[in-house]
């Protein structure tokens, strides 16, 4: 008997253009670097991801000005990337939790606007007397509303990076060059700021997605967990495409007595 007729037929289903990119982040409108550990740095992944500019979205507008008028052009995007392939959205910055339910809405798939959205799910891992505290790019414009939207308390600690060297200003102002080295250590200044001011804090989140880079350091220097968005969408990319696992050991020496 021939092998072809033992064969059994396996079909695949279509649909969309892009597979095995699960995740699609939509970049904020920017020319500053990006290095490892940024969400717009590919080799930040462990995973494929998949990327579409929001064009006229750049930080000042998103952080000072609320992302005012952007609404749509996040939606229009995000609706590309689903057609193309992508199973649920992120953004490039944890101010746009203000867009979280919009977008949710509008694009049909699970959204993970902001790595402020994690800060109720980490007040729930600490110990009585313990609370979440955040690092963001700015203090001063992270607002009541932008926890409220990512359920974050309003009393939550914050503490921002716009007197240090380099962070704030590569950032805000857009610069195509950046001092790595002033970055990180405007990073554990802000850092030592917030445990010093709030010695409750028994953890971080960063909201910034530029912060990542940091956060291993961070964590080393401050002697707590700490959460950044990286964190947030590893979590979101394991339900959107759970790893498979055969049930079956694979050991080159087969099974043993």
């Amino acid at each position: 008997m021939s092998d072809s007729t033992n064969t059994q037929h396996q079909f695949a289903q279509g649909g969309k253009t892009v597979y095995g990119a699960s995740v699609g982040i939509l970049m904020l409108d920017t020319v500053f670097p990006r290095i490892p550990g940024d969400f717009g740095n590919a080799a930040t992944w462990s995973f494929p991801v998949m990327y579409r500019v929001v064009r006229g979205a750049s930080p000042h507008r998103v952080v000072r000005e609320r992302a005012d008028g952007l609404l749509d052009a996040f939606i229009e995007s995000g609706k590309q990337l689903v057609a193309d392939g992508a199973d649920g959205l992120t953004t490039t910055c944890g101010f746009l939790s203000l867009f979280q339910d919009e977008l949710a809405q509008a694009v049909n798939v699970p959204v993970a606007a902001s790595s402020l959205m994690q800060v109720p799910t980490v007040q729930k891992l600490l110990p009585s007397g313990k609370r979440v505290g955040v690092m963001t790019v700015s203090r001063e414009n992270l607002t009541p509303d932008h926890l409220a939207a990512a359920g974050a308390p309003l009393d939550t600690p914050i503490a921002g990076t716009e007197t240090g060297r380099e962070f704030f200003h590569f950032i805000m102002e857009n610069r195509p060059r950046m001092d790595v080295n002033a970055c990180r250590l405007d990073l554990l200044d802000a850092g030592r700021q917030l445990v010093s001011d709030h010695p409750d804090v028994g953890a971080v989140v960063l909201e910034c997605t530029n912060m990542g880079p940091y956060a291993s350091e961070l964590r080393r220097e401050l002697g707590i967990p700490i959460f950044s968005g990286i964190s947030f969408i590893n979590w979101f990319q394991s339900g959107l495409l759970p790893p498979l696992y055969s049930g079956i050991t694979d050991d080159p020496r087969g099974p043993t007595a």
